[in-house]
């Protein structure tokens, strides 16, 4: 199995106009980001904080995709804004202690933002 070229991944995202593609890279840049963090008590708690919530955004989405009512897709869509918002603050707290490489973490934050511009747009149009 060829390695992947972790820095590329997240550094150099490839253009990704499908939601639900961007929330996976998202949440492998998270995963990538993790693996270059330090392993101190806060990095661990932060990171892994990071990782449920970017992770858990991906995959409501999923089952988002899988919703008969509108009222089903709003909730699930709710909640995927919502653990992007958690990851949002998860990602400030760490740029404010200076945690992992901050390329890597300026454009997870600016993806988070994107995101969630998008989910919320995706939630106005459906009511």
């Amino acid at each position: 199995m060829q390695k992947l070229d972790e820095e590329r991944q997240v550094l150099e995202p490839q253009s990704i106009y499908r939601y639900d593609d961007r929330l996976v890279q998202f949440t492998g840049g998270v995963v990538l980001f993790f693996r270059s963090m330090t392993k101190d008590e806060a990095g661990v708690y932060y990171g892994n904080q990071l990782i449920r919530s970017s992770g858990s955004a991906s995959l409501n989405f999923g089952e988002a995709q899988g919703t008969i009512t509108n009222k089903d897709f709003l909730n699930k869509m709710s909640i995927v804004v919502k653990e992007l918002k958690e990851s949002r603050n998860n990602l400030k707290v760490l740029q404010y202690i200076d945690e992992g490489p901050s390329e890597k973490r300026n454009w997870l934050r600016e993806e988070v933002e994107e995101l969630i511009a998008i989910g919320s747009k995706m939630i106005n149009n459906k009511r």
